[in-house]
Formats: C-alpha cells, structure tokens, sequence
C-alpha cells in the first residue's frame, strides 16, 4: 500500500475528485469516510490511515503509520484483545470502551481480514455518541435493532471495497485478479448481511398454536439438504405431545440453527457423529417473562443433543450473547438470534453439558396452545 496522506493531501484529492466529472477514486471515499480507518500489516502495525482515524485518536498519520496497533488502543476487553492478536480473525464488536493516551473513550470496532493478503486487516472505529450510554448487559438491543447492526457491518465492508479497488489499481496486471476478488467478496457479503437483516427483525408475527413435529422435521429436512456430510439425526419424540403456542416460522428458524451447530460439532468427533431431536412434556417449570408481569408455563421440551467436543469452557456463559464463536470463521450471531426468537415466543433457550454421556444438549422450553373451551 502506499504511504498515507496527510489530511490536507486527502481534501485535495476529494476536491479533485469531485471537481470532475470521474467517480471519486477508492482514495478519495475513504479519506471520506466518517469512521476511522487503519490498514493493518501482517506484523500488526499500521500501514495506512485515514483522516477520521487522525481525528478520533489524536494522533497523525506519519506518526501512526508504523506503530504496532496494541501501542496505540488500549482495549479493555481481554477477549477482544485476544480476537485481535489472531491476524485472520474477524470481529464486529460494539460498546468496547479504548483507552487512548489519558483518554477513555466507548467505540464500536470491526476486524475484517483480506484472504488474499495473509496477515493483512482492515480495523474500523466509529466512537458512540450520548444516544449510547445506556448500558445493555443482554446484548438483545443490538439484535432488536438489526438496521443499527446491518450499518455497522456495511461501513467497513465499503471501505474494504474501496481498498481492493485501490490495490487493484498498483498491483501488477496478473495480481490484479486477487484484488477483484476481495471486492467480488465484500459483495457476497453484503447481500448475506440483507438476510441476516430480515431474520432479526423485531417482529416475529403472531402466536397460534402448531404442531411442533412439523416445525421440527421440516427444520431437519433443511438442514439434511443443506450439508455436505449425510448424518443420521435420531428422533425421539413424546407422541403425546400438544400442540405449542409458537411462531411457526420462528421455531423453523431457531430449529434450524441449533441442529446446524450440532451437525457442524458433531462431525468434530473423533467416533459416528450423532445428532437427537427429544421431545418431552414436562411439568412444573416456570419461566418469569419479566415484559408480561407473570411467571408462564413452559411445559413443552424441544431438546437438539450432539456429541462432539463440546463447547469451550470460557465462552459457555456468554454462548448467547452476540458475536462470541467457538468456530474459527463464525460470527456469533446464530445463538444470539435463537434466544431473541425463543423470548420473542415467551420461551426459554439453555445449554449443559453431560460429561458421562460426552453429549451437549440445548433445550428450548416453550409454553402450550390454551385448549379450546367446547362450544
């Protein structure tokens, strides 16, 4: 990459840019940008910075350039710190309070990785405004608010594509191809992110009551034709089950999820992967929904179990909080979309695990249909 430039050579090139009837270059949107920009090696240094970037650290880009990250941002999260000691490892965190210098400041961060350049990352940083500063323990805001979470991911994925079309533009003819596909890439990504927005709305439709076992095979059947691995997954089902006050759709939903994750933990076994879909009806369990005042009846057991290795120790309190991932390349949004889907439904989502038995078992608990009077 090119050495950066200063800020007042960043506004002239934007006054170029925009003086002529020319798109303004890669440089150019994002010496525009108005979040910060670090380009970082693969020795964990600065490369290249934005003018937003001088700004929000006080700092100037001939004297950022060269410095190792972790001199310069002060992260207060030791797992955050971790995350970002691995070079191909993306994150989106939000709410992650930085010390920088004598100055202590909230800011969402995102670490987003260029394949085709091993080591090599883009950071972004964007500082809160006053509108933040409630705190959210949960981590549900971030998920009950999915355009919030949605702009904060599409920012930065425009500022990679805008530097795979700088670098595509100093690179040698033949490397040109590795550039075109960071930014062929960042494309496909936005377009899953316009998914993930639909499934994290707010509004789940209406519940009625259903039966279960359909939500239950059709989830099985999806997730069967969606995999490369054929695994038998055990059905052992109460046939005295009634019918679930639910979201048809949302059950699908979190269904789908949690015998994905046991598909992808079970082939992780060193014997036969094995997945089991258990339903029960079970009596006497209450789950206080705090929204509607009263402790509700959850007697409906829905159970996805797996035998793989099981989930690591230090991330098994907080496996439902958003972007926490035992997999190397996910983002931790799964888990977090189940638990809001399954409060939405009134419902309760948990996890334990068995040590004799070697298997994890996810549980959803979830309220049953009233009966209807007769007549």
């Amino acid at each position: 990459m090119a050495d950066s430039m200063a800020p007042g050579e960043a506004g002239a090139a934007a006054l170029a840019s925009s003086a002529s009837d020319d798109p303004p270059s890669a440089r150019a949107q994002i010496s525009g940008l108005v979040f910060a920009l670090l380009l970082i090696d693969d020795e964990g240094c600065i490369a290249e910075a934005n003018h937003a970037a001088e700004n929000l650290l006080g700092i100037s880009a001939k004297r950022l350039i060269g410095t190792h990250l972790t001199d310069r941002l002060g992260i207060s999260d030791p797992r955050v710190a971790q995350r970002l000691a691995v070079n191909d490892a993306a994150l989106v965190v939000r709410d992650l309070t930085l010390v920088i210098g004598e100055t202590e400041m909230r800011v969402n961060l995102t670490a987003s990785p260029l394949g085709n350049h091993p080591g090599w990352r883009v950071i972004t940083l964007s500082a809160l405004g006053h509108e933040d500063n409630a705190p959210d323990q949960s981590g549900e805001a971030m998920l009950s608010a999915p355009a919030i979470l949605a702009h904060e991911i599409k920012n930065p994925l425009a500022a990679i594509r805008g530097a795979g079309q700088l670098a595509e533009r100093k690179l040698a003819p033949e490397d040109r191809k590795l550039a075109r596909m960071i930014t062929d890439e960042v494309d496909r990504i936005a377009r899953l992110i316009d998914r993930m927005q639909a499934l994290g709305s707010t509004r789940i439709g209406a519940l009625e009551p259903c039966n279960p076992y359909e939500a239950i095979r059709s989830a099985i059947a999806t997730v069967q034709a969606g995999g490369d691995e054929a695994i038998e997954i055990r059905e052992e089902f109460d046939p005295s089950l009634p019918p679930v006050l639910a979201n048809r759709d949302a059950l699908e939903q979190v269904l789908i999820n949690l015998i994905s994750n046991a598909r992808d933990a079970a082939v992780l076994t060193n014997g036969a992967p094995e997945i089991t879909v258990q339903t029960r009806f079970v009596s006497g369990l209450n789950f206080s929904a705090i929204r509607m005042g009263e402790a509700i009846p959850l007697p409906i057991e829905i159970t996805v179990s797996d035998n793989g290795p099981g989930i690591d120790p230090a991330l098994r309190d907080h496996v439902f909080e958003p972007f926490v991932s035992s997999k190397p390349a996910g983002q931790g949004l799964g888990l977090a979309l189940v638990r809001k889907l399954v409060r939405d439904m009134r419902g309760n989502v948990s996890h334990d695990r068995d040590l004799r038995s070697g298997l994890t078992h996810f549980r959803l608990h979830l309220p049953q249909a009233p009966r209807r009077r007769a007549g």
